[in-house]
């Protein structure tokens, strides 16, 4: 009996990465698996979460011009594939699975317009990626411009701008956008939207996912022209 199962066990972990990939899933929506991974071409390299938040923070420090840390355990092939995307197409290369955080209280705004988490957020991305022109907040609040029950509205999000629209701006985009999933879990984000996909904490398992604009003739509404990111709320 024992041997039987673990014969079926083996099938299935010999078997199961192949029905994701027709399936259009990444292997990181295995729960045995390397909870991160980049697509190199046809294949899907594994990283450990700490090596997804090395590399994303050393391809951004390289791409402002500052020196990045040593990533020389990581294969090549990843950071290339960080530094300029896909080359066909600007798009995700990198995801992550991760969890929601257990135990989060839920906060007010301050002063900023943000709760101290996407606060938080705002700080890190300043760490890495220098100034940048962001939007989606305001002291004191908004209450517009925004959909239905936006995260905004609670000053859980944070808007960060690539403007115009054009082939270097998404991929600059998508720096910040790996570099947010790579770090979800640190930084108790909820979700990223860029470039007419999304990833959540909460959906992480499929990975990228097409985003459904409610008006797919607005660059704004698509997130062409920017990276939205929210943290979780809390329900503590």
């Amino acid at each position: 009996m024992a041997m039987v199962l673990s014969l079926v066990v083996a099938g299935l972990v010999w078997v199961a990465p192949r029905l994701l990939e027709q399936a259009g899933l990444d292997r990181t929506a295995l729960p045995w698996t390397a909870p991160c991974s980049v697509r190199v071409g046809a294949e899907s390299v594994p990283l450990s979460q700490d090596e997804a938040k090395l590399a994303t923070t050393a391809v951004a420090l390289e791409a402002r011009g500052e020196d990045p840390p040593e990533t020389r355990d990581i294969d090549p092939a990843v950071l290339d594939r960080l530094r300029e995307g896909p080359p066909d197409d600007a798009g995700p290369s990198l995801t992550c699975r991760a969890s929601p955080a257990g135990g989060l209280a839920e906060e007010e705004m301050t002063a900023s317009g943000l709760t101290p988490r996407a606060e938080n957020v705002r700080a890190a991305m300043v760490e890495v990626f220098g100034e940048q022109s962001l939007g989606g907040f305001a002291p004191g609040g908004i209450d517009e411009g925004h959909g239905e029950d936006s995260a905004h509205y609670e000053g859980r999000a944070v808007d960060v701008f690539y403007r115009p629209v054009n082939e270097e701006n998404r991929r600059a985009g998508w720096l910040l956008a790996h570099w947010l999933v790579a770090h979800a879990e640190d930084l108790r984000i909820a979700v990223v939207i860029f470039d007419d996909r999304i990833w959540s904490v909460r959906g992480s398992m499929a990975g990228w996912r097409d985003y459904n604009s409610p008006d797919p003739d607005n660059e704004i509404l698509r997130h062409l022209d920017h990276v939205h990111v929210d943290v979780q709320r809390g329900n503590e």
